[in-house]
């Protein structure tokens, strides 16, 4: 019922060729897709869309998503101190 109401709102909101990108991602990225689903919806909840969005439209939006969503990756160092240092004398 859900993914009907679902469907229903960005059949009217995105126009084919939008339509067709956002599938095409949702093949590959579904956690992405479901994210610009999450976010077209809302849109339209609040009347925040003029008219149905196009192509370039939906990519600008991808475009958004994946700045809010994009994972920073850090690297972590961790220098073990050696035991048998240069600094003490062995005698």
């Amino acid at each position: 019922r859900e993914a009907e109401i679902r469907n229903t709102i960005l059949a009217q909101v995105l126009d084919q060729a939008a339509r067709a990108r956002l599938s095409n991602l949702a093949l590959v990225k579904p956690d992405k897709a479901k994210a610009v689903e999450n976010y077209l919806i809302q849109m339209a909840r609040f009347g925040q869309l003029a008219g149905k969005v196009s192509e370039q439209g939906l990519i600008e939006i991808l475009e958004k998503v994946s700045q809010q969503t994009e994972k920073k990756t850090t690297v972590k160092f961790n220098r073990r101190k050696v035991l048998d240092s240069d600094e003490e004398e062995d005698y």
